[in-house]
């Protein structure tokens, strides 16, 4: 490796340490302990969003420090494209210039990966590769909706802007070519949502390759935000609303 290379290696390296490369690890590592339980990975119920106190203030003071402090890998990134390649938000296209666009965009892909994505997880429940998601499970507070929403936003900026923006432009700089650069992104995309079972990372690599193929043609990130937010506030919020009168499997 030649010497120009070394600190940008070591720059991905802690990126993906202090982000999504810790959350890989743990993910599989939690599947590891979901598969040798005794009752077996079907009988496991993961659930996002929790309640993390009994007393309604505490719980809302976690829940928006969570959030906060999830954003801060973000802000990291964001800074080192900066230091790099000027204004970082136009360099990945993370910005309101052409909304309307991005938005038409990003529905169609929330469409085009959220329809047949509930049909995989319903298929990999039904052959006891998932374990159950339960994507909210707060108590019907006034402020579980919108802080669901927010939940919806930092995992849409942490996953797009680290997982494509990011990770693409320094991929692009050690001489990674598209392909690998596209692989490589969707299979740690899919890893660090092991901890659903094997459907999750099934899905969520098919929706790494198609984020990465939509960036790599529409040259913007924003896009892509707004798909990973759409998709995750339906969930949250339609869970948290009518999820406990459905009867999924």
């Amino acid at each position: 490796m030649t010497t120009a290379r070394k600190p940008l290696v070591a720059e991905l390296a802690i990126v993906f340490a202090l982000s999504l490369g810790a959350s890989a690890v743990y993910s599989i590592v939690s599947l590891i302990a979901k598969l040798t339980a005794p009752s077996g990975l079907a009988n496991q119920v993961t659930t996002l969003n929790p309640s993390m106190a009994q007393r309604e203030w505490l719980d809302l003071t976690y829940q928006l420090l969570g959030i906060g402090f999830g954003l801060a890998p973000v802000a990291l990134a964001l800074f080192l494209l900066w230091q790099t390649n000027g204004n970082p938000f136009a360099r990945i296209g993370l910005n309101f210039a052409r909304f309307g666009q991005s938005a038409v965009r990003g529905l169609a892909l929330a469409a085009l990966i959220g329809v047949p994505g509930i049909g995989l997880y319903l298929l990999a429940r039904i052959l006891g590769w998932s374990s159950k998601v339960v994507p909210a499970e707060l108590p019907s507070y006034w402020w579980a909706v919108p802080v669901l929403l927010l939940a919806a936003v930092r995992a849409a900026l942490l996953e797009e802007v680290i997982m494509v923006g990011y990770l693409f432009d320094r991929l692009e700089k050690l001489g990674v070519s598209f392909r690998w650069q596209l692989l490589g992104s969707a299979l740690i995309r899919g890893s660090y949502h092991l901890y659903q079972g094997f459907g999750g990372f099934i899905g969520n690599v098919a929706m790494g390759l198609v984020f990465g193929w939509a960036y790599r043609r529409w040259g913007r990130v924003m896009p892509l935000v707004v798909a990973h937010f759409v998709l995750d506030a339906v969930s949250f919020v339609g869970f948290a609303l009518v999820g406990k009168s459905l009867h999924l499997p």
